[in-house]
C-alpha cells in the first residue's frame, strides 16, 4: 500500500502554492523490484488518466518556469497551476506523455542529461532517449527543456570543478541546440538537503551560470518566498490513483518533508563530510 493516504484537505499556509509533479518514464514497466514509493515509471494509460483528473479538477499543467513566474506574481494563469516535470530525457515522453499533455491543453518541463541526447538515438538506464530533432519539435510545441547535467553523475561525490563543468557544459549545449537561454535545472539523484553549505554553494554556482531554478527531490509544494534553487517536488507514478493525486496537489503529502529531512540528517551523521575535494 502506498505510504500516504491521509487527510485530503489543503495544508495551511499563506501565499501562493505550486505543486510540481516529478515524473520519469511513461511506460508499462512494472518495476517489480521497487516498492510503490520508489517506482519511477507511470503507465501511459495511468498518465493519461492523471492528466484528465487534473484538468477536471481545475488544474492547468504548466512549465516549471511559468509556474515560478506565477509564484512571483509575474504571470496570470486561467486555472490552478501545477508544474509537470520529467527527468532523464526518455523517448517515451514524445510517444506517450506529450499526446496526453496536448489533449488536455497542458505543457511541461523535461530535464535532459545532454550526453544521452544526440542526432541519432541513444539510450540511458536501458531506455531509449529523445533525439535533438524530437527535442526541437517538442520545444516548438511549448515544452520547456532544462538541464539534468551532461552525464547524470552523483554531484555530491564530485569536485566543484567537475560540478561546474557538468552545469556549464549542459547549459551551453541546450542553449545552442534550442537557440534560447536555458533557465531550469534538476538535480540528479537524491538532493543532499542536509548539507546546507553544499546546497548554498550549488545554488550560487547555478545563479552565476544563468540558471533561474533548481528542482530537487525534497518532498512538498513550492510556495511564494521559497528559494527557487531548492524547489520541492511531488513524485508521481502508476500508484497514484485519483484520490492520492488529489491529496498530493492539495498539500496532504507535504508533511513527509519533515521525516524525509530528519532521516537524511541522521544518515549524514555517519558520513559528515563529502569524500572529495571541494576545490
Amino acid at each position: 500500500m502506498h505510504p500516504v493516504r491521509r487527510a485530503l484537505g489543503d495544508s495551511p499556509g499563506a501565499g501562493r502554492c505550486l505543486p510540481i509533479l516529478m515524473y520519469h518514464s511513461i511506460s508499462d514497466d512494472p518495476e517489480p523490484a521497487h516498492s510503490p514509493y520508489y517506482k519511477v515509471c507511470t503507465s501511459p494509460r495511468r498518465f493519461a488518466e492523471q492528466m484528465q483528473w487534473l484538468r477536471t479538477a481545475g488544474w492547468q499543467g504548466v512549465t516549471l518556469s511559468d509556474g515560478l513566474d506565477f509564484l512571483h506574481g509575474k504571470k496570470k494563469l486561467t486555472g490552478k497551476p501545477v508544474a509537470i516535470t520529467f527527468d532523464d530525457g526518455f523517448r517515451d515522453f514524445h510517444t506517450a506523455a506529450f499526446p496526453a499533455l496536448h489533449q488536455n491543453g497542458f505543457s511541461a518541463t523535461m530535464y535532459l542529461p545532454t550526453a544521452f541526447i544526440g542526432d541519432h538515438r541513444q539510450s540511458f538506464k536501458s531506455r531509449e532517449c529523445l533525439t535533438w530533432s524530437e527535442v526541437r519539435e517538442l520545444a516548438a510545441a511549448g515544452i520547456e527543456f532544462g538541464s539534468h547535467t551532461v552525464n547524470h553523475p552523483v554531484l555530491y561525490q564530485s569536485s566543484w570543478a567537475e560540478i561546474e563543468t557538468e552545469l556549464s557544459a549542459s547549459k551551453t549545449i541546450l542553449d545552442q541546440q534550442l537557440d534560447q537561454s536555458t533557465r531550469a535545472f534538476a538535480y540528479p539523484f537524491a538532493f543532499p538537503q542536509e548539507d546546507r553549505q553544499f546546497t548554498a554553494t550549488l545554488g550560487n554556482m547555478l545563479r552565476s551560470l544563468g540558471y533561474q531554478s533548481c528542482a530537487t527531490t525534497i518532498i512538498g509544494r513550492a510556495r511564494t518566498g521559497d528559494d527557487f534553487f531548492t524547489l520541492k517536488r511531488l513524485p508521481a507514478n502508476s500508484c497514484d490513483d485519483r484520490p492520492l493525486l488529489a491529496a498530493k496537489t492539495r498539500g496532504a503529502y507535504d508533511w513527509l518533508a519533515l521525516p524525509q529531512a530528519i532521516a537524511r540528517r541522521v544518515k549524514r551523521r555517519s558520513k559528515p563530510t563529502r569524500a572529495v575535494a571541494t576545490v
